[in-house]
């Protein structure tokens, strides 16, 4: 089986460029087409909006799941349907978290016990420790029950991106699972204590290079790292322009959208950001003594000394330690009146739509600035806003501008827990290298800090010409859909779920358990795919496809199998509405 090549992968920071990314007006999804379903030929599955009404609340929880989990099954979708979608987000609110480190604590002392010692041998590597983050991801992400945290962290990691791509964040067992952990502890928490909690993360210091950043030499030519300084202003906060609560950009006088900082703000950012080195017991700045967690610490002789001038005139005085420079920055990024669109929009693409209404993301950043008790940058408010805004709750419609691609990775996940993968030791082990080498992505891996695609991305053509975006789409060609399709076909029709079988682990494989009972009645079948997969959107000519094709498979499990692969490889299941 695939394993391990763990020598260094290669990589760098990936942060120095400042790529301005293309800003569009965005279109409001026009209102739902009307239907006359008199017009549904005979013998026809008929159009999904022609569902009977006792189907629309299972197929608006199977939708919820979508947007809110990596995949959910039947019984999963059931449950939001009983207890309604906002009591069971509430019900996730609650959840405790599934830890990544602690996957990855057990898997050292399974090594450190032995029981890896044949497959060391048999891979010829001393180092599978190097992929001990990306099996705790795998494992956590396909059988946690806290599936809205986990997949909100994911959505922060393409926002906060650090990469395994740089050396040491590969090679490191907790390199990535602990800032993933850290996501995970502020999915639901608020934005501030994440903007901070990012700042002070040795993945991030070490990704965008602030851990052991120096103050300013002039007798020696050196000044502050700008590279984090840049990022957190670019990235993570504000973004370049200055912004309306709707997402739009402020114009000037001069009829060119407004900065929302300069390269004196950058220099002067760099400077709060400096005196950092890794934490716990190390006593030296300038060590390199990796230490991923727990946060970096603070050695005052080395911060820039002075005030510094931030943004919109803030002033933070002189004589301050350096940690009292980094609240005060971080204060300065969080009420920036840009912080609630520019990130409550890339939730909103993440989650619901990539081309959300003006009216859509200014409710969602009303969200952010008061939850409803005064409080700023509550996530949970901001969750809720994003879920329930009456947009994502309108009826599905295939003619509008709504809705958003599935990425690759999230296509894949989806199936594996609708499809209801298990092994038979309980660990799911995984390692993604083969799924990276089909569709070139994979959590906390991205090529850049700029992730595997922009949230502007407009792909040449119709979209373009409608000023509308397809993030997801920049990672599209015509070799990734062949290739997301072989991905699919090799899990569903082959039961190749996993590249990690080599004992003691086990291979792992689908067990059709919503499905194989409704294998001899095509047409409940059809729709219990429709049902989990597509929360009732598939097309009648996508319906009929798949029924006149699985009508001539004999065999009871192939029928479901090749069944699911062809929901799976759908347009209408490629592209959520």
């Amino acid at each position: 089986m695939l394993l391990l090549g763990i020598s260094a992968c290669g990589g760098g920071s990936g942060g120095d460029s400042a790529a301005t990314p293309v800003t569009t007006p965005v279109a409001a999804p026009p209102p739902p087409p009307t239907t006359d379903s008199d017009d549904t030929p005979e013998n026809e599955v008929p159009p999904t909006q022609d569902f009977p009404p006792e189907l629309r609340g299972i197929m608006g929880a199977s939708r919820l799941a979508s947007r809110a989990t990596f995949g959910a099954d039947l019984e999963t979708i059931e449950r939001i349907e009983s207890v309604g979608q906002e009591e069971w987000i509430e019900e996730q609110f609650e959840l405790p978290l599934s830890s990544h480190d602690a996957e990855v604590e057990i898997l050292l002392a399974r090594e450190a016990a032995g029981e890896f010692d044949a497959l060391r041998q048999s891979q010829d590597n001393d180092n599978l420790a190097a992929v001990y983050g990306r099996m705790a991801w795998w494992h956590t992400t396909i059988t946690a029950e806290d599936q809205l945290r986990q997949r909100i962290a994911y959505s922060l990691s393409q926002i906060f991106v650090i990469s395994d791509e740089v050396n040491a964040l590969f090679l490191s067992p907790f390199g990535t699972s602990n800032y993933y952990d850290m996501l995970l502890s502020h999915a639901f928490g608020n934005v501030r204590d994440l903007l901070r909690d990012v700042t002070l993360h040795p993945a991030m210091g070490l990704y965008l290079s602030h851990v052991n950043n120096a103050r300013s030499d002039p007798e020696n030519g050196t000044f502050p790292d700008e590279n984090y300084a840049r990022e957190a202003m670019q990235l993570f906060s504000i973004g370049l322009f200055e912004l309306n609560a709707d997402g739009s950009e402020q114009i000037g006088s001069d009829g060119q959208p407004v900065p929302s900082y300069d390269n004196d703000d950058i220099r002067e950012f760099a400077k709060i950001f400096t005196g950092l080195s890794w934490g716990g017991d190390n006593n030296r700045f300038g060590s390199d003594r990796y230490n991923f967690t727990e946060p970096m610490r603070m050695f005052d002789a080395f911060h820039e000394p002075g005030e510094k001038v931030l943004l919109r005139g803030l002033t933070v005085p002189a004589g301050q330690d350096g940690l009292t420079d980094i609240e005060a920055a971080i204060d300065n990024l969080f009420m920036h009146p840009n912080i609630a669109p520019f990130l409550g929009k890339q939730l909103i693409q993440r989650l619901v739509t990539s081309n959300p209404s003006p009216e859509y993301v200014a409710r969602v950043s009303a969200a952010f600035d008061d939850n409803g008790s005064g409080e700023r940058g509550d996530m949970r408010a901001i969750l809720r806003a994003i879920l329930f805004d009456p947009e994502a709750m309108a009826e599905p419609n295939p003619e509008s501008s709504f809705g958003k691609v599935r990425e690759p990775l999230l296509r894949y996940t989806a199936m594996l827990r609708q499809l209801g993968v298990s092994s038979p030791d309980g660990f799911y082990a995984n390692l993604g290298f083969f799924v990276q080498q089909l569709v070139q992505q994979h959590p906390l891996s991205a090529p850049s800090v700029f992730n595997f695609y922009s949230p502007s991305h407009q792909p040449i053509g119709e979209l373009a010409e409608q000023g509308l975006v397809s993030p997801e789409l920049q990672i599209t060609n015509s070799n990734s859909i062949v290739e997301v399709s072989n991905l699919m076909r090799y899990a569903v029709v082959a039961d190749l779920v996993n590249d990690l079988s080599d004992p003691p682990f086990f291979k792992a494989g689908l067990t059709l358990d919503d499905f194989l009972p409704l294998a001899d009645d095509v047409d409940a079948l059809t729709t219990q795919l429709d049902t989990v997969f597509t929360y009732g959107t598939l097309s009648a000519d996508t319906l009929n496809a798949v029924r006149d094709l699985i009508e001539l498979v004999e065999e009871p499990e192939l029928r479901v199998r090749i069944g699911a692969y062809l929901v799976l490889i759908s347009p209408d299941y490629a592209v959520e509405i």
